[in-house]
């Protein structure tokens, strides 16, 4: 089974209005730990939607507009990612995405790779996420309760050890951040 470890960086947390700035992915075999493939891109916008960002969530980026404007095409973008999905066989029953917010990463990650391409190429349909995760096996097997302790990354982190993602927040960073916590809470089962 392969864990599609995903984070995305936007503009906003509106869908209808913000749009995705970063993605990034990695592979990793659930068995064994081992990252098979690693991707990450900034895609370009014009200037017209970078100034429609929320300063707040330039603010947790910090993403300048020279960035964003040397980004690269949402199109050749979105063929990469298909490619590579394409070539490690990604489908439903073989893998599954796993994020910290993927009701968030699985909207803006649709803006690259729209719903109806991942549907006619059977794309995994579960996006798991960590908080969720945690908060069963904390809810079974710890003494302090997830509403206690705070589900965010962060805070799942502090319970296990793990330094806290690093700063700015970008979508590798992320994806990284959330591997090391997915190892800590699940593990891997080499």
């Amino acid at each position: 089974m392969i864990g599609i470890f995903l984070d995305t960086e936007t503009n906003g947390l509106d869908y209808r209005k913000h749009h995705i700035f970063e993605c990034a992915f990695k592979f990793v075999d659930l068995e064994s730990g081992e990252v098979l493939i690693s991707y990450e891109t900034v895609i370009a916008h014009p200037e017209e939607i970078f100034n429609a960002s929320d300063p707040e969530s330039l603010a947790i980026t910090e993403f300048t507009y020279d960035e964003i404007s040397m980004g690269r095409d949402k199109k050749q973008v979105s063929e990469e990612i298909q490619a590579i999905f394409a070539q490690y066989k990604i489908q439903r029953g073989n893998s599954v995405f796993i994020c910290q917010n993927p009701t968030f990463d699985r909207m803006f990650f649709s803006e690259l790779v729209e719903i109806d391409i991942q549907e006619k190429k059977q794309w995994p349909y579960h996006w798991l996420d960590l908080a969720s995760m945690y908060f069963a096996l904390a809810l079974k097997t710890r003494n302090t309760k997830p509403w206690v302790t705070g589900i965010s990354k962060n805070d799942i982190a502090k319970q296990y050890s793990v330094p806290d993602e690093q700063n700015p927040h970008r979508a590798m960073n992320g994806v990284d951040h959330l591997i090391a916590c997915y190892e800590k809470v699940i593990g891997f089962n080499s």
